[in-house]
């Protein structure tokens, strides 16, 4: 039976050339406040998201690797339904309300790992699954190519990598009218709903890509598409990525 622990950053030395995955991480992400009230305005569809790797051969002796778990709303739900999860995530503060969430659900298969996709050392066997949700934006471009790369590189032969995320599914001419009416459906507030303030902020700070550069990149680090779901506006992409 796997442990639950709290596993600190690499002590290795990074490379001064290495993208600094916290300062990328966007600010709300560190802030106790915003995590404190994540749950509340985000629901990450945590029990269909199981099912649907269930469908995908997911099961009771599967690894799964959650990068950029967050407050853990995955990691947790899947937790029941497989052998090891390894929750991963740049904020400490994110990870100090799982952690509780944990120990308070006395849940012992979950491996809380503080790194990103960058800096993530998988260990043990392969994985059978990476899942993840709303992370993978905030790296430019360049930095994404390289993390597709390496979660292809964690999963086992044949795993599959769930991917969701903020990512235009238009031409760069329609960008002004479809971001103005995506920021446009954001509210005054931050509880319980997503502020227009922190969609505007989300444009404009973090790197949301377009899915006809991110898809090239998904074929180039070694996977096929079983599946991709864009939405009507779109501004957001689901996939199943089987691992060459």
């Amino acid at each position: 039976m796997t442990l639950m622990c709290a596993a600190a950053p690499s002590s290795q030395p990074q490379p001064g050339w290495l993208i600094n995955e916290v300062a990328s991480a966007g600010r709300e992400n560190l802030d106790p406040a915003h995590a404190a009230r994540y749950d509340g305005k985000e629901d990450a569809n945590a029990a269909a998201e199981v099912q649907l790797l269930q469908r995908v051969g997911i099961g009771s002796g599967s690894t799964i690797v959650d990068l950029g778990t967050g407050t853990g709303q995955f990691a947790l739900a899947v937790a029941p339904h497989c052998a090891r999860v390894v929750a991963v995530d740049v904020s400490p503060v994110m990870l100090r309300i799982l952690r509780e969430k944990v120990a308070t659900a006395g849940t012992v298969n979950i491996d809380i790992v503080e790194a990103g996709f960058l800096t993530y050392q998988h260990s043990g066997p392969p994985a059978d699954a990476v899942y993840s949700r709303y992370a993978l934006h905030h790296l430019p471009d360049a930095w994404k190519a390289i993390a597709l790369v390496r979660m292809h590189d964690m999963l086992r032969r044949g795993g599959v990598l769930r991917l969701q995320d903020v990512a235009y599914n238009f031409e760069p001419q329609q960008a002004e009218d479809r971001i103005e009416a995506w920021c446009a459906t954001g509210a005054d507030g931050v509880i319980g709903e997503w502020s227009r303030a922190e969609l505007e902020d989300h444009v404009r700070d973090e790197h949301s890509t377009f899915t006809w550069l991110l898809e090239p990149m998904i074929a180039r680090a070694g996977f096929s598409v079983e599946q991709a779901d864009h939405t009507a506006d779109g501004i957001f992409a689901s996939y199943i990525l089987r691992r060459h």
